[in-house]
């Protein structure tokens, strides 16, 4: 079945044809590691982990090449280091072991690979080296600094007019650039932070020359998707283009996919505006799923609105997925591959909304169906396509039984279930009521009582 990507160089939905179909490449702009993650900054990577599923259920796993990367050196940690007066290289390997950790309570698989910036220092060092022998860079007392003159298709990405750049840019301290646009490739060392030597003097990387060699060093000089959030389109993705194909003439990458942005009240999410929500802190009351589910609620190229009520709408919505699954516990699901109505809404650019209205519709039928043959291919059909949104990957009854108390619950039911052995209705109803009060339905069967929690 073809893929369908829409591609933000084109601006237009094309199909995907790799360059080589036995190694199809995928970037994905990692984190910068000096703080938290907050949930805004988990959709890029839910999103691209979709892609990576269903690339991987096309080609074959160990075909398609996913680096997400780390950058590990920037001001704002080394920023961040000084005000904790700790080293920078602990800052970093603490912040990273963090983000992995809410990466996979997301439920993403982990990239083939997780390139370092300051692993890639020497090929940052060529590419400028590059740049400056063709012409397109120079030297500056603050740095070596990127010539957007010299670059004929500077915008292509963005499609920004020169006014409309200078507006989406970092603000530069130096003033020893030629034009406002140039952007820094290299910054000269200032007392007591990192520095690397290199022929154009001590110093350290801008930040879009990380990305450039990182792909280079890892993927190739021209990979098959370059993805991220719609804030990377300018400067950042712009800068990297400019600076890599300059270099070496060739596109840096040939699909361009950016996701919408994720707000709050109608305002985006970032540290500045004060408005975030941490992934952690959110995962330690919400199941990862739930958190996943929210993320991928809504088309990934649209806005996404993000509050507690659509949390407990994602949460409704898995709890009907899984009380299907649940009501399957018993039945050995058939190794079947997922719909191809489900297939279909993602190989349509990641169209989720549509494939989650595939996926309860399977669980509508599994509710219903009382034919053996017939529930084991639902059910197999059900994990498969969870499979490849990443949900639906727990045991159905842990699912329900998940949070605190659940000892206490356990308990109660137990005593419920002797009250009705022992023909107590009223203690039996009273310990139901009990169980009612706290969040808990109770459901009877042959072999005893299960439950849930509820509301």
């Amino acid at each position: 079945m073809d893929i369908y990507l829409t591609n933000t160089l084109t601006r237009a939905k094309e199909r995907f044809v790799p360059a080589d179909p036995g190694r199809v490449t995928m970037y994905v702009c990692g984190p910068t590691v000096y703080n938290y993650a907050h949930i805004g900054n988990a959709r890029p990577p839910v999103v691209f982990d979709v892609l990576f599923r269903l690339l991987r259920a096309a080609y074959g796993e160990g075909s398609v090449v996913y680096a997400r990367n780390f950058t590990d050196i920037d001001d704002r940690i080394i920023a961040r280091a000084a005000e904790l007066n700790e080293p920078i290289e602990t800052l970093t390997a603490r912040y990273t072991k963090i983000y992995r950790d809410d990466m996979a309570a997301l439920g993403n698989l982990a990239p083939s690979l997780e390139p370092t910036a300051t692993g890639h220092v020497p090929q940052m060092c060529e590419i400028i080296g590059a740049l400056i022998d063709k012409g397109a860079a120079y030297k500056g007392k603050s740095g070596v600094w990127f010539c957007v003159a010299e670059d004929a298709d500077y915008g292509k990405l963005s499609r920004r007019t020169q006014d409309e750049m200078l507006t989406g840019t970092r603000v530069e301290a130096e003033d020893d650039k030629k034009h406002p646009s140039d952007f820094a490739l290299w910054k000269t060392a200032k007392p007591g932070e990192p520095a690397w030597d290199s022929d154009f003097g001590r110093g350290r990387p801008g930040w879009h020359i990380e990305c450039s060699a990182m792909i280079r060093a890892n993927l190739g000089e021209t990979i098959d998707i370059h993805g991220g959030g719609i804030d990377l389109i300018f400067p950042h993705h712009e800068n990297e283009i400019a600076q890599s194909e300059t270099a070496y003439g060739k596109p840096l990458a040939r699909y361009w996919m950016h996701n919408g942005f994720l707000d709050m009240d109608g305002e985006k999410m970032s540290k500045s505006l004060g408005n975030v929500v941490l992934i952690h802190e959110l995962a330690s009351e919400w199941p990862g799923e739930v958190l996943r589910w929210a993320l991928l609620s809504a088309h990934y190229r649209a806005p996404l609105g993000f509050s507690r009520d659509l949390l407990e709408q994602s949460k409704a919505s898995l709890d009907r997925l899984y009380t299907a699954l649940r009501r399957l516990k018993d039945v050995d699901a058939d190794d079947v591959d997922a719909p191809d109505a489900f297939v279909a809404a993602l190989c349509d650019d990641l169209n989720t909304p549509e494939a989650v209205a595939v996926l309860f519709g399977l669980a509508t039928e599994a509710n219903k169906s009382e034919k053996l043959p017939e529930q084991q291919a639902l059910k197999g059909r059900m994990l498969a396509a969870g499979a490849l949104i990443g949900v639906l990957q727990g045991d159905p009854e842990a699912w329900f039984r998940s949070g605190d108390n659940v000892d206490e619950i356990d308990v109660l039911v137990a005593e419920r279930v002797a009250a009705r052995q022992a023909k107590d209705w009223a203690e039996a109803d009273r310990l139901r009521q009990v169980l009612a009060g706290m969040g808990v339905e109770v459901m009877d069967n042959p072999q005893g009582s299960t439950w849930k929690r509820v509301g």
